[in-house]
């Protein structure tokens, strides 16, 4: 299921650990990776660096990208930025929505029919991504992909 947080909450350290660690993020990992390698990367926006954040990304996302190894302001890096929400957004597109849980559940929808394989080629391009933005010293590197 896909979470969503409700207009008008503040998304401070305990919002975040609580609904998009622990209620959201855990679970969907758990089910997808069943214990196998994966390796959390975000934004790093306030909360997301926390020190009681830090605390729970230790104990239940071991390995994850310290804010020290991921460049701020990176959507080119990011898989969701650089093609998932896009694809989102192509999905409900032109479609008008009489309620905002009318938008929430087509949002449901186009995540659920979205295909692993798709999933897959997309988060294996980082890899690429990142050579390029190491080969362009940081700079723009769209034109490398």
């Amino acid at each position: 299921s896909v979470g969503f947080i409700e207009r008008n909450v503040k998304i401070n350290s305990e919002v975040y650990q609580k609904i998009v660690l622990m209620d959201n993020l855990l679970p969907w990992v758990t089910q997808h990776f069943a214990g196998g390698p994966f390796i959390l990367q975000q934004d790093w926006a306030p909360s997301h660096g926390s020190r009681s954040t830090l605390a729970v990304l230790e104990a239940h996302f071991p390995g994850f990208l310290d804010k020290n190894l991921w460049p701020a302001s990176s959507p080119d890096l990011n898989p969701m930025d650089f093609s998932v929400w896009g694809m989102l957004e192509g999905k409900i597109a032109g479609k008008v929505f009489a309620t905002v849980d009318d938008l929430k559940a087509a949002l449901e929808v186009a995540w659920a029919s979205i295909d692993d394989g798709y999933l897959r080629r997309t988060v294996n391009s980082v890899k690429k991504r990142l050579r390029a933005c190491v080969k362009a010293r940081g700079s723009n590197f769209e034109i490398l992909l």
